[in-house]
């Protein structure tokens, strides 16, 4: 796997902000982060991810798998399925355990694809 890092800049901005107000995942009528301490990253045209701080995960409903990517701005990320939302749930959430310093604060979070649970609410 390479191992590149890139550090974000104008041709490919990378910010971490509070996304504000509650949010909260659910998946096969079961509740798996619930956070008033939600972080959303924006990088470059993509849209906005929400990252959960795991201690407001319910990480007993997740399962983490073999599944490893990199990406050179953010380091290597981890996967798990979420159980609850059974085979759409696999490989769903990620998270970068050992993010690189550009995007420090994103360490101990976590981030759940919203296509592949029920609902992700704001509020």
């Amino acid at each position: 796997m390479p191992t590149t890092m890139k550090t974000p800049g104008p041709d490919h901005p990378i910010t971490i902000a509070p996304a504000g107000g509650r949010v909260t995942v659910r998946a096969g009528g079961a509740v798996i982060a619930s956070s008033d301490r939600a972080l959303a990253l924006r990088e470059a045209a993509y849209p906005p991810v929400l990252y959960f701080p795991r201690e407001d995960v319910a990480m007993d409903r997740l399962q983490r798998t073999d599944r490893h990517t990199y990406c050179p701005y953010k380091g290597e990320c981890a996967y798990f399925s979420v159980t609850a939302a059974g085979p759409q749930g696999e490989n769903a959430a990620w998270s970068y355990e050992s993010p690189y310093p550009a995007v420090a604060g994103i360490r101990g979070y976590l981030a759940i694809y919203p296509d592949r649970v029920d609902a992700i609410e704001t509020r």
